[in-house]
Formats: structure tokens, sequence, C-alpha cells
């Protein structure tokens, strides 16, 4: 529809409306929704919109907001005044205690700018706490009109400008204009490379100081790399581990620097690893399913597994959306096998893995039916969905520390990002072929269909997480964003099987790439989990650690590998290397 139309439309749709209360705003409602694939593909006026409706159709609850407000402005003034006569100490708005743009001493030092900083904390709270106030708005379209808000309000935060910032107005005068010479160059380079960056790609290179663990691809197909490393132990369990990474990144978070890599950790520790990189999608692979991700490419990597390291079945880790593909896999596999010990996959860990969608955090606010037919529209025209279009979405989850921190240090201070590996590798996006990633999109966020019984059929089978019967280790993040823990310690309600789960802290990647340090950066807690246990239930029980989940991992997996032995061949007469570690597929733009 064009939305041309609505001021025609918009007569005939107030006369459909007349004798109702508010019959004016009622019309531009309707008429919102009908033209909205047109005006609001991704949702971002709807919600606000339909807040903004659902307080004029409550006139009494907005007048006792309305004062309740006044009251709480004219607190505001008199502290104010107070302030600037010397008569007051304190803040009545402080900043939350994970908030550190007003963290220079100036934002309370000075009346002034004390006055700015509190004036914008006082409106932020005051407009999300009335969207959550809403009478008559259904819960999710709370939570999105509260998102989309807290965008707005964070980019007018009077931190992201020059005139409002009183830091970047010192650094200024103190460096005689040069931190606004720098931040120009800064702005400009970041207006070329079409996003703000985080660090610089000029530090980094793959194979060279990322991604450096010697290895071998071994097996190679139009949808992924598989790389088999070589051991770092005299002996090897007999049992390999094949790790499935998500496909909206590349591979080598698991394998950043060798401090940080999760993939030497395990092979010092007597584990034959195996990794899959997938192809970064073109054009051609638009019709490229999430069955073939299995088929092609989990099953594929099993199988090769199994024939080089002579074992009859593997570990097998998924991490994200390569964990929901994993669970889609035991899933089939359980299906086709009846007797557990035919299964190929022996046990399995899930990284920060969602399998139930019902509340999958703040990206629920880009996915409903609009959103997503809108999106797949788009992705048919091209063939893919364009990675830096999924980075920017999660960047925008997450828009105070992921963009306009950056924007602020570079642009009105002059300061260059600091090298940053984790942040390399979230700037290397890949592609999603158009076919799978509506299926993900439709059947998993959309439908939920994963953790419905044979509601959703994956290569021919109807399938159910309920039929899984190997033992799990499940790990997730305490600030994760993208896959919200309590959501994720879901999958313990559908399994069979024993469980053990992990909860750690940090968020989507650091909470996963956490190797053990001292003193000890980070924490966790671990504890069994039950089918009949809550989130909440078994974190209470749940035992409070030091250090790094990993060392809880290995302790784990040891008995479920089985016994060491020689290190099998990196590679094979019928798997041949093809290429060193890190491979092709994960240097292609």
């Amino acid at each position: 529809m064009n939305p041309k139309d609505i001021p025609k439309d918009l007569p005939a749709t107030i006369a459909e409306h007349a004798g109702e209360p508010n019959a004016v705003w009622r019309a531009w409602q309707t008429l919102f929704e009908k033209h909205r694939a047109a005006v609001d593909p991704i949702g971002m006026f709807a919600p606000i919109f339909h807040a903004h409706a659902a307080w004029l159709a409550h006139p009494q609850e907005l007048a006792e907001w309305m004062t309740r407000t006044s009251q709480e402005i004219g607190a505001l003034q008199a502290h104010a005044a107070q302030r600037f006569v010397g008569g007051a100490e304190g803040d009545i708005v402080l900043p939350n205690a994970d908030d550190q743009r007003f963290s220079d001493p100036v934002w309370t030092d000075s009346p002034g700018w004390d006055l700015l900083k509190e004036s914008y904390l006082f409106y932020t709270r005051n407009i999300q706490d009335a969207l959550f106030e809403t009478p008559g708005l259904a819960p999710k379209e709370r939570r999105r009109a509260a998102f989309w808000w807290r965008k707005w309000l964070n980019a007018v935060a009077p931190t992201n400008y020059f005139l409002t910032n009183p830091v970047a107005v010192r650094k200024a005068i103190e460096s005689n204009g040069q931190s606004l010479s720098k931040g120009m160059e800064v702005m400009f380079e970041d207006m070329l490379a079409g996003t703000v960056r985080m660090t610089s790609p000029e530090d980094f290179k793959i194979g060279s100081n990322l991604a450096t663990t010697p290895g071998e691809v071994v097996f190679r197909n139009p949808l992924l790399e598989l790389i088999h490393y070589k051991p770092m132990a005299a002996k090897v369990h007999q049992i390999p581990i094949v790790i499935v990474t998500p496909w909206i990144n590349k591979f080598y978070v698991l394998d950043l620097t060798p401090n940080k890599s999760m993939v030497q950790y395990l092979l010092k520790q007597g584990f034959s690893v195996f990794i899959t990189s997938w192809k970064n999608p073109t054009a051609d692979m638009a019709e490229v399913s999430f069955d073939g991700y299995l088929t092609g490419g989990v099953d594929a990597a099993v199988k090769v597994a199994r024939k080089i390291s002579a074992a009859e079945r593997v570990h097998l880790v998924g991490y994200c959306i390569g964990g929901t593909l994993a669970s889609a896999y035991m899933a089939w596999l359980n299906r086709r096998h009846d007797r557990e010990e035919d299964v190929p996959v022996a046990h399995w860990t899930l990284l920060t893995t969602l399998t139930d969608f019902q509340s999958p955090g703040d990206i629920e606010v880009f996915l409903d039916e609009a959103s997503v037919s809108w999106l797949s529209d788009n992705m048919r025209k091209k063939g893919f969905l364009d990675g830096k279009e999924m980075a920017a979405t999660f960047r925008l989850m997450r828009s105070n520390s992921l963009i306009w921190h950056y924007l602020v240090h570079g642009w009105l201070y002059g300061e260059r990002p600091p090298p940053f590996d984790v942040l390399y590798w979230n700037m290397d996006t890949t592609r999603m072929p158009a076919a799978m990633h509506e299926f993900y999109l439709r059947e998993m966020y959309l439908n939920n269909r994963l953790v419905k019984p044979d509601s959703l059929t994956i290569a021919g089978e109807p399938i159910s997480l309920k039929r899984i019967r190997q033992p799990l280790y499940g790990v997730s993040a305490e600030d994760d964003h993208v896959a919200p823990w309590r959501q994720t310690f879901r999958i313990n309600q559908s399994v069979q099987g024993p469980k053990r789960f992990v909860l750690s802290s940090s968020g989507h990647i650091l909470g996963i790439v956490n190797p053990p340090a001292k003193p000890a950066k980070r924490r966790y807690w671990v504890a069994s989990a039950h089918r009949r246990n809550t989130a909440d239930g078994w974190r209470a029980d749940a035992e409070a650690h030091e250090g790094s989940w990993w060392e809880d991992w290995v302790a784990w997996l040891r008995p479920q590998c089985g016994p060491l032995g020689d290190p099998p061949p990196t590679s094979t007469p019928e798997y041949p290397k093809l290429a060193d570690a890190p491979g092709t597929y994960v240097l292609e733009n």
C-alpha cells in the first residue's frame, strides 16, 4: 500500500469510528495498521503510536500521571535552585550503576552541568515509567514501545553532542583544538567504513595474530570447511569434540589469541577437536535451507570426525545459533535411531543457546509477522541478509555501550579505539542465505516450533526435543542480551538424560570466551538440572565459584570422552589436508 493514500483514507476512517471516544485517534490507529508495511516495516513507530493512543483513551490515568510528574518536576527545580546557591548536596536522580556516560566529576561538581544531567535522567525515566504503566496496552507492545523510546532517549543524551558535553569542551580547550581535529578524522574514517568502528581493522589479521592454532582443513563442501586441529598433548581422549559454530559470525571467536582460545585450551587438556568454518553466503546460495545446514553441515562434520578418529561417537558442541542447529540435529538423530547406543553423538554441550523462543529478549521488538515479511521480501531480492544489517541490529540493542560510547570517544574526544580482538571479530560480519534465515525467523522466533513436539519437520523427520536422551552440559551467561539465560535454561525442561548447567558471569561472548586466569576475572554457578527446575529455583541451589567454567567443563568431559590413547592423524588419505587452518572460507568477505 502507498502511504500517500493515508490522508485520502482519513475522512472515511473517521466516519467508521463516529460515536467512539477519541474517534480521530482511533481512525489514525486503524490507518496506521492498514498501511504499516509501507510506513513502518520494522515496527519502530507502531508501538509508540499505540502507547500514545492508549494514554489518550484513558484520560483519568493520564491526568493522574501528569499531576504526579508535575510534582516531581517541582521538586527537581527546587533542588536545582538550592544547588546554584550552594545549599543542596547530592543528586535526587542518579545514573544507573552501569551508566558511565556521566562518570566525569564535572557532571556532579558543576551545578549547571549537574542540572542538565539530572533533567535528562529525570525525563528519561519518567517516559520509560509511563510506557510501562500505559493502561490497556498488550505486554509485548509495551516492551516494544519502551525499547524504541529508550533508543531515541539514548540518542538525544547530552553526552552525545559537543556543546552539551563538558568533557568534550574541556578536551578541545586543553588540546588547543587538536581533539576536534582528530575527532573529524575518526568521523570521516567511520563514514567511509559505513559504521562507527569499535576497533581498528588494521590491528588484526586472521591467521597472523588471530586464529593461529595449528590445524588442517580436512573436509570442504559448498557450505563449510571442517578444521581438525593438531594435538597439543601426548595422549588424547578417544571420543573427539566437534564444535558447531554460529554462522552469523566467523568461527574464530573460539580461537582468538592463544591465551583466549577455547580450542587451544581443549587441545592442551588432551582432546581431539574439530570445528566448523562456514562459507560466507552469496546470492547463489539463496535457496540453501536450514535442512541443508543440518545435513550438509553438522551431520557431514560428525561423519568426517568419526571416520578420521575411528570413533563410533563424538561429543557435539553448539554455540548460539549453532547450538539451535545442534539441538535440532540431536532431536533428528534420536528420531532416526531407536537405540541410544546407535546415535553417533554420545553427549553434547550447548553454549548460550535458545531452543524455546517464547521470550527471546530485546530481539523480539524487531520480530513480528509484518517485519519478518518485509525482511523476507528484501532477502529474496538480494538472495541473502547482509551481515552488517544484523550487526547493526545487535549493536542497537546495546546502543549506549556499542554505538554512542565509540561515537563520543572517537568523534568528540578524538580518541581512536584501542585494539580489541573480540570487537574485531564482532565487526567481521557474514551474510545469511535468504531461505535459511526466513525459516529460522519464522519457525523459531515467530512460531516457536522447535520446542513443540513433532511440530517441526527437519530433513524429512518430525522432531521433538523430548526424544533427546544423551547427557547435556549447558552454559548460559548472566548478562546475555542475545540469548537471555532464563530462556536458555528451558532446554532442561525439554530433554531427557542427565543435565549439568552452568551460569557464567558476563555476556553472550565474554561469558563463553572465558579462559582461566589468576586472579580470577569472572565467576560461575553450577549444579545439576532437572525437568522440574525453574531457572531461579536452580540458581538458588547452585554452587558459586570464582574463575572460569572451562575447568568444570573439562572435569565433566574427561570421563565422558573415554580413555586416553595415541592421537588420531590430523588428516587421512580419505580426508586429506586441503589447506592449513584457519582455512579459506574464513577469509571471504
